[in-house]
């Protein structure tokens, strides 16, 4: 009896109630029922908790109904659902706190800590003496975003750099002739800018033959701090003696230590050796001035940021005539050096 009177009791008090408040009710209880049966995975999606917060305030008695979750949870649904809207309202039309820095600024100074292991003290002092209106915060607020800046303190190519122009190189390579005879070849190159000041050719190199080329080589004083070269016996007491203060010899058999020498030694065989066959002396010592010629004056060189040792000065277009770019042969055809020349 007292199990009919409470399931009766709930009927007692609709009948008491509007209308609208049982229209209500109805789809209040017939939302929760479509959200728990008609899905394989009941689930809260956004139209439920739209809907919800909507009964929230424009129904008083919504928690009475509600059992699928807490009436705390659509409480914090309507808190969320507020920050969302306010903070798109007062972000319309305009945007809010610090413009964001533009992209060149961003990049300089990603480059500027990256080289130079900079603060943003000194970076935002760079940026104003380049005309940069901007200011230390917004600099130290990017830092924050960037990877680890490297150990302060140079690098070793930062090291070189600085030492190259007071380094040269020496070394000897050998060429095959027509008739199976060796001709001997020594060379002098700088490191700062990959220079060859000499390249001599001989049948049989002598001590007083070496000592010679290296006087024509730096005459008047002009030598470098220091020589590198290997420990080849044609390198004796007297051309040491001819070195004087700049003598730095390499370990046996290590080739790796003379880099540039050995380098430019491959870049001969694979630009000018490996496409002839030399008939004799003459043939090529000529051949080896044609080549050192294309290789201090034309050749462009990583190492040097696409310039040439010597210095090759960017040719501009002629103005007001019909022009185009012709090939300039050098080596006898081998290799080709390009430049602006007007149309006949």
């Amino acid at each position: 009896m007292i199990r009919l009177l409470v399931a009766l009791l709930p009927t007692l008090r609709s009948a008491m109630r509007s209308r609208r408040d049982l229209v209500v009710e109805n789809l209040a209880l017939r939302q929760q029922l479509a959200t728990l049966v008609s899905r394989q995975r009941p689930a809260i999606w956004l139209a439920d908790r739209l809907f919800w917060i909507l009964l929230l305030r424009f129904w008083r008695r919504w928690t009475e109904t509600l059992t699928i979750v807490e009436p705390n949870t659509v409480v914090r649904w309507h808190r969320a659902g507020f920050r969302i809207y306010w903070n798109w309202l007062s972000r319309r039309g305009r945007r809010s706190g610090r413009p964001p820095l533009p992209r060149e600024v961003r990049a300089l100074i990603r480059k500027m800590a990256t080289e130079n292991s900079w603060g943003a003290t000194r970076i935002h002092g760079e940026l104003l003496c380049l005309g940069f209106e901007v200011s230390e915060r917004s600099v130290s607020r990017y830092l924050r975003n960037l990877p680890p800046a490297p150990k302060a303190g140079q690098t070793w190519t930062t090291f070189l750099r600085n030492h190259r122009n007071g380094i040269a190189a020496m070394d000897f390579f050998s060429v095959p002739t027509v008739t199976f005879r060796a001709l001997h070849v020594l060379f002098v190159i700088r490191h700062g800018r990959r220079d060859v000041v000499r390249c001599a050719v001989t049948t049989g190199p002598t001590v007083g033959w070496v000592a010679q080329q290296l006087r024509e080589a730096f005459p008047f004083e002009s030598a470098p701090r220091f020589m590198i070269f290997d420990r080849g016996a044609i390198f004796s007491a007297e051309v040491m003696a001819i070195l004087r203060s700049m003598k730095v010899g390499t370990s046996f058999r290590s080739p790796w230590q003379n880099g540039v020498a050995e380098r430019f030694v491959a870049t001969v065989r694979r630009g000018l050796l490996d496409h002839v066959i030399v008939l004799n002396e003459h043939h090529l010592r000529r051949l080896l001035d044609s080549f050192i010629d294309h290789y201090n004056q034309d050749r462009t060189h990583l190492g040097l940021s696409k310039d040439s040792p010597l210095g090759r000065p960017v040719e501009q277009r002629p103005a007001g005539t019909t022009s185009n770019v012709v090939s300039l042969p050098r080596v006898g055809g081998l290799h080709h050096r390009y430049a602006w020349s007007k149309a006949a």
